[in-house]
């Protein structure tokens, strides 16, 4: 049954369709129209029709919406020029609809581990593309983030996800602006060893994203709990405030932390709480 579908299983394109109301997902710029990253195969990397990035329109409770998510098993989900180029003309048609009256809500689906280092400053720019249309399109409807698998939403597109009016996670998905990997390239393997999964799981996994309210939902890896949770969100409108205009709360807590100190689970969790931030 529908309802048993577990989310994180499913393709990018799958949980488009199964998001929308049924028989409204219609995709653009899918794969038959083969616009694919003109940078990829002269480094010898294999293409894909999409570019690992799925775009649909259709509706949600019978409103007008677009569905834009990354294919995290290609290329780790990374964004390149023309995937990050895709979900920024998507949400930026959508707050082009909704100035001329059409509100068309909107929802990320975030697999993602960032820029597209094969592509350097141009996913970059197209990250930076998607940073200002979120922040412009959620003027006028909620923009809801979805990280639900084991890619996580790392990079630039964690700020992305920042930026989003409000976000969904599930227990397995993982947020933080730099990957386990990276940490550990840079500053050691004694400071942030990325083969401790558990360790990992405890300081940039769902369920403490939550706990620590960089996340507004956690649920269960179950289509029904994510697309319950995904509609509620919307229909909250748009927030009085979004968390990330709350630097009167963020700053003093960073500015202050003595970054000596080793970093657990332990401090974030002393550092940040939902209810705290609440």
């Amino acid at each position: 049954m529908r309802e048993d579908l577990s989310f994180i299983e499913l393709s990018a394109r799958e949980r488009a369709r199964h998001l929308l109301d049924d028989g409204s997902f219609r995709e653009l710029l899918g794969p038959f129209e083969r616009i694919t990253s003109p940078w990829l195969e002269p480094q010898g990397i294999v293409t894909q029709a999409d570019d690992g990035m799925v775009v649909a329109k259709g509706t949600l409770n019978g409103q007008p919406a677009v569905v834009a998510a990354v294919e995290g098993a290609f290329q780790g989900g990374s964004m390149g020029e023309v995937s990050g180029a895709k979900m920024a003309a998507a949400l930026e048609l959508a707050a082009e609809d909704n100035r001329n009256g059409i509100p068309t809500q909107a929802v990320l689906l975030l697999e993602t581990g960032g820029v597209r280092l094969q592509e350097a400053n141009l996913g970059l720019a197209a990250i930076a593309d998607i940073h200002a249309a979120i922040a412009d399109l959620r003027r006028y409807t909620p923009v809801v983030g979805i990280i639900a698998g084991t890619v996580g939403c790392f990079g630039g597109m964690s700020i992305a996800a920042g930026l989003c009016s409000y976000l969904i996670v599930t227990r397995e998905a993982r947020l933080g602006l730099n990957g386990p990997q990276v940490i550990e390239q840079e500053a050691g393997i004694d400071e942030y060893d990325s083969r401790d999964r558990p360790f990992i799981w405890s300081m940039t996994g769902g369920e403490v994203r939550y706990r620590s309210g960089f996340a507004d939902v956690e649920v269960e890896d179950a289509l029904h709990q994510v697309r319950a949770a995904m509609l509620d969100c919307l229909a909250r409108g748009v927030p009085g405030q979004h968390r990330s205009e709350r630097y009167d709360y963020y700053l003093p807590k960073l500015t202050q932390f003595d970054s000596r100190q080793q970093a657990d689970a332990a401090v974030v969790a002393q550092l940040f709480t939902r209810e705290d931030r609440a």
